[in-house]
């Protein structure tokens, strides 16, 4: 296996594609199968429709054999902006000015003299636009290509790249992106791949060829390719890695997460943020058992799935850093609140740091609040999710070409949204989960940020929830801020049990006199432009897609598949001999006796209590 990858990779370094690809494309060879006649290139077949996204078109078929989503459409919109201004980063101390689509007429297209201390004289740089070979410029792998269409638009949108390796390992998937690279016209920059994407990562290190981008969007879950990927990214290099196995990362199956990633998940209310923390949690322990650090640009939460980018550097030194940035995650059962243990401590020694085991835990057996139980989950990432500079930048070059993208007005709304958050604020509380504790109306999300400053503490909107708060006041200072607004707005104490969260939060007396009255500063910039930060739907169903099958042919659709399965388990068991079993009430010892009506039916597939 090693040596057909090391033959896959040479072949890719010299530009070619390798045997495996090359046996589509040998004399007119249709990717159909043997027997069917060629298609005369730059047409589509009888089978295939053609799909336009960015300044790609791609030819895809009818049946359901390669994969594509066009909701994924933000995300690939997103990843050429971040691309763009990355290769900005890196290709300027070249002396190399990238001028990406839009930017011919502004200030940004014309040659700018570097100045000194950019690595190279006061000397107009060398100017590269989209969809040239740039001599010096990145080299990009999109691990899982399917039928390219990424691959295809990072050549022709994004500036300053040298070469673009599409690699998939199906062979219906190959033989599409070759047709697609040469219909699209972009032969001298994309060369298909056919591998297994983790041993061609792996034989990329091995022989000291590492990429400058490397993107991971595979169906699902990434895990499997995250040890090859930290090691075959240059240093420096970027990252891109999409997750839509959220159902995993959000807390439905905590025992699956920690397989895949090495952390417990939670099913909390800041379960998408948490999602992303442990995505990036896991790619830094990944990285450390190879003396490198992840360094996060941007994490983005959006629709049904996250992405993330990250910029992977060496360093021993960064590395014993690591276990102080991951953290451990205390979710009250009954009211809610979370607090974080930090894995490690960093203190300051001389001209460095000393680092040690943290000290906790920071709550005591019970929550001070309600007296309940406590979830444990983590770690996760406890540092601030995204680079600001950097999002900025990417923000500044959207407003210099307003039309480059087609979901533009969404990206400068969650990037917007994303610039103005709290960094150094892990997770967040939603109003909604916050007043439905203590079963109270809902305050604004003016009039509760305006108490939080009212307090003196710093708050901010989350891009992950529509309704979430992040705040650097602990969980006693919103309870007494809800404590307040419940004397504006009483409940009905008398339908609340002595033992539920909101009698006993309620039972305490507020240290704090809240203030409701609005401050111009609770209104973020982006909320008050009105911007997009979470747009509906453009139609119904819009989000996961069935999985491409490997033979081809017509997959059913998701919506297909859960009428198929509807009640399935309901008619298993009104089949099936179910023996009676004691009710919860009998074991209460509080049953019915036999003769009297129940008090409702039984449930269908269950039986009720002989007693």
């Amino acid at each position: 296996m090693r040596g057909a990858a090391a033959a896959a990779f040479r072949t890719l370094q010299r530009g070619i594609p390798g045997p495996l690809c090359r046996r589509f494309a040998m004399d007119g060879a249709s990717p159909n199968g043997p027997g069917s006649p060629p298609a005369p290139e730059g047409s589509p077949r009888a089978s295939e429709t053609l799909i336009s996204e960015g300044r790609a078109t791609i030819l895809f078929p009818s049946a359901n054999e390669v994969f594509y989503n066009p909701v994924q459409g933000f995300n690939r919109d997103l990843t050429c902006a971040v691309l763009t201004e990355f290769a900005r980063l890196l290709l300027q101390p070249k002396g190399i000015q990238v001028v990406a689509p839009g930017e011919e007429s502004t200030d940004a297209g014309s040659p700018q003299p570097l100045e000194e201390g950019d690595g190279a004289s006061a000397s107009p740089p060398r100017v590269v636009k989209a969809g040239e070979v740039c001599e010096g410029g990145l080299r990009v792998l999109e691990a899982l290509a399917a039928s390219g269409l990424r691959s295809i638009r990072f050549a022709k949108e994004v500036p300053g790249l040298r070469a673009v390796v599409a690699n998939d390992c199906s062979a219906q998937a190959v033989g599409l992106i070759e047709r697609n690279v040469a219909f699209n016209g972009v032969g001298a920059l994309v060369t298909p791949s056919m591998a297994d994407a983790r041993m061609l990562m792996y034989q990329c290190k091995a022989d000291r060829e590492p990429f400058d981008v490397i993107d991971l969007d595979p169906y699902g879950s990434p895990a499997h390719f995250l040890d090859a990927a930290v090691q075959a990214v240059s240093e420096g290099g970027l990252l891109c890695v999409t997750c839509t196995d959220m159902g995993v990362l959000a807390g439905n199956n905590a025992e699956t997460s920690y397989s895949k990633y090495g952390a417990v998940s939670l099913k909390g209310k800041f379960c998408h943020e948490m999602a992303l923390r442990i995505v990036l949690h896991s790619l830094d322990s990944r990285a450390n058992c190879y003396q490198r650090f992840i360094a996060p640009l941007l994490a983005v939460s959006a629709d049904f799935y996250i992405r993330v980018f990250v910029r992977v550097f060496t360093g021993q030194a960064k590395v014993k850093a690591s276990a102080s940035k991951q953290a451990l995650v205390y979710h009250c059962v009954g009211c809610g609140t979370h607090h974080l243990q930090r894995m490690g401590k960093a203190t300051a020694h001389g001209n460095g740091f000393k680092y040690g085991a943290a000290t906790g835990p920071p709550v005591g057996p019970t929550c001070e609040f309600c007296q309940q139980r406590h979830q444990l989950g983590g770690p996760i990432w406890a540092e601030p999710l995204h680079d600001v500079p950097f999002v900025q930048r990417v923000l500044a070059a959207l407003e210099r070409s307003p039309q480059r993208f087609q979901t533009q007005e969404r990206m400068q709304g969650v990037l917007s949204s994303i610039a103005e958050e709290l960094s150094d604020v892990p997770l967040y509380y939603t109003l909604e989960g916050l007043s439905s504790t203590i079963h109270c109306n809902t305050p604004s999300l003016l009039q509760f940020s305006s108490a939080l400053l009212h307090a003196g503490y710093r708050v901010s909107l989350s891009h992950a929830c529509r309704t979430a708060v992040k705040t650097n006041a602990p969980p006693a200072v919103l309870w007494d801020i809800l404590r307040c607004w419940v004397r504006l707005h009483p409940v009905k104490r008398e339908r609340l049990t002595d033992t539920s969260p909101a009698a006993r939060i309620l039972a305490v007396e507020p240290t704090l006199q809240a203030s409701f009255a609005i401050r111009a500063d609770a209104n973020p910039s982006s909320r008050k432009r009105g911007l997009k930060r979470f747009p509906e739907n453009p139609e119904a169903f819009w989000g996961p897609k069935a999985r491409a099958k490997a033979g081809g042919g017509i997959s059913p659709s998701l919506q297909e598949k859960r009428k198929q399965l509807q009640n399935k388990r309901r008619q298993r068991l009104q089949g099936a001999d179910v023996e009676p079993s004691p009710c919860k009430r009998h074991k209460e010892g509080h049953c019915l006796q036999e003769g009297e009506p129940p008090l409702a039916p039984p449930r269908p597939g269950t039986a009720s209590c002989p007693h």
